[in-house]
């Protein structure tokens, strides 16, 4: 099952999200793809200048807002997202189920991204 997203320091942690969202949260490559996202900016970001911003936690709006509340009693200095915006990655998959003959794609509204299949 190939997938990847562009996004600098956001990739690893969008591919990871989308990942546990399939394979332990059994979610369908779509529904995982989808999934509401959140970011940790607390390392000094890989582009110039550099930018470090300890304890910063990026979450998208369509997350409960108890759970940004919940966090932000653990200590991060939680910001919001806009719903569904493309700083969350854009993750795009193919998975072959060779058992039933399918290739199922999953691709992120996220950024201009779609799956084809014939």
């Amino acid at each position: 099952m190939p997938f990847g997203t562009p996004g600098g320091d956001v990739q690893v942690q969008a591919m990871l999200q989308f990942f546990l969202n399939h394979a332990v949260f059994e979610m369908d490559v779509q529904a995982a793809v989808e999934a509401p996202r959140f970011a940790s900016y607390s390392f000094p970001d890989s582009f110039e200048p550099h930018d470090y911003f300890p304890g910063r936690l990026q979450i998208e709006g369509r997350f409960d807002p108890k759970i940004g509340d919940l966090l932000k009693s653990y200590g991060h200095d939680v910001h919001w997202w806009p719903d569904r915006t493309w700083r969350a990655g854009a993750v795009c998959s193919i998975k072959a189920n060779r058992g039933a003959g399918l290739i199922v794609g999953g691709a992120d509204f996220r950024r201009c991204g779609y799956a084809v299949g014939w």
